[in-house]
């Protein structure tokens, strides 16, 4: 009778290791999943204003590069998305400015950017982002870093042979941004990555009492994707006024810091001065928030006729104008 009871308690202890899953060194299917930091930023490069001329409008100039990462726990790069924005903002010797009529990211351009066609590349704009993006996935920000030749701002032979010719400074250093500001999240690693921008711009004709304005603010939009709908995002904005006379000639400080709306914090002032109950980064955050679950097209569904949110946005705390939100976070 003793052995017949031991028997059967042997066998219920078996039946509740299996439904339990047994030894979970054993079984890795219980596992939980690993969860990895996301991290985005952009960078600024190439800003310079020219006054104009008879022959030549002057223009003010920025290079934007956006990147958005994820990292596991080894800080160890999992995948990346890159882009970058060229911006040139015209105005005439008369002090008039002159309205672009669009603006795309080089990504955006595709085969157009015609870095094959003019500029005798193998392989297009686009083509040699995904080449860097590709070869970065396993390596520390420090490895990256070291993909630079300081020389010429391009890539050392591994980055070549992968594919990718053009300068990468401005990669590396966006990528070191977003990655020391990386965040711990619930994202795994099979999230997809996508940034996108998008700009606006507001012209102002010069008078003799007050400067000309060409100004572009960019709306820079990181995403984490999940079967093609947004699992987390960061938005930020970078506003930049290129100011001239009524002759044209640059008024521009071209050696001033710019900081974008995120980064000037409480300092952006739209509490202060602006009578507004949440602070810039704040109501970015609540359009981040909103947009989780959704695809681009819903997205673009978040904007009301009048350039705010919808209801259920402002209720959410994002009060303020979300056209250029919605123009960037609609490409995902």
């Amino acid at each position: 009778m003793k052995k017949f009871f031991a028997l059967m308690l042997a066998i219920a202890l078996l039946a509740t290791m299996t439904a339990c899953g047994g030894n979970n060194a054993d079984n890795g299917d219980n596992a939980a999943p690993e969860t990895v930091k996301f991290g985005s930023a952009y960078v600024i490069s190439s800003l310079a204003a020219t006054d104009a001329t008879e022959d030549k409008n002057g223009q003010g100039s920025v290079d934007l590069t956006a990147a958005v990462i994820t990292l596991d726990k080894d800080g160890k790069i999992v995948a990346c998305d890159l882009d970058t924005l060229q911006i040139k903002a015209a105005y005439d010797i008369a002090g008039k400015a002159v309205a672009n009529a669009e603006f795309k990211t080089k990504r955006e351009m595709g085969d157009n950017y015609n870095m094959v066609a003019y500029g005798q590349a193998k392989q297009e704009w686009y083509k040699q982002a995904d080449a860097f993006e590709a070869l970065i996935v396993g390596k520390t920000v420090a490895d990256v870093r070291g993909l630079v030749v300081n020389e010429t701002n391009k890539g050392t032979d591994e980055v070549i042979n992968a594919g990718c010719t053009i300068m990468i400074n401005e990669f590396v250093s966006a990528i070191e941004k977003a990655a020391q500001g990386a965040k711990d999240s619930d994202l795994t690693k099979d999230a997809t990555l996508k940034v996108t921008m998008a700009a606006e711009q507001t012209c102002t004709d010069a008078t003799e009492d007050k400067a000309g304005s060409n100004k572009v603010a960019t709306t820079i939009f990181a995403a984490a994707l999940k079967d093609g709908k947004v699992a987390l995002a960061s938005s930020d904005c970078v506003e930049i006024d290129f100011t001239f006379d009524v002759a044209g000639k640059s008024t521009f400080d071209a050696s001033k810091e710019v900081k974008s709306k995120r980064e000037k914090g409480d300092n952006y002032g739209m509490v202060a001065y602006g009578n507004s109950a949440k602070e810039w980064y704040a109501q970015a955050d609540a359009f981040d928030a909103a947009c989780v679950g959704k695809t681009g097209a819903e997205i673009a569904g978040l904007k009301a006729d009048d350039g705010k949110g919808v209801d259920s946005l402002k209720s959410a705390g994002c009060t303020i104008y979300v056209t250029g939100f919605v123009a960037a976070a609609s490409k995902i």
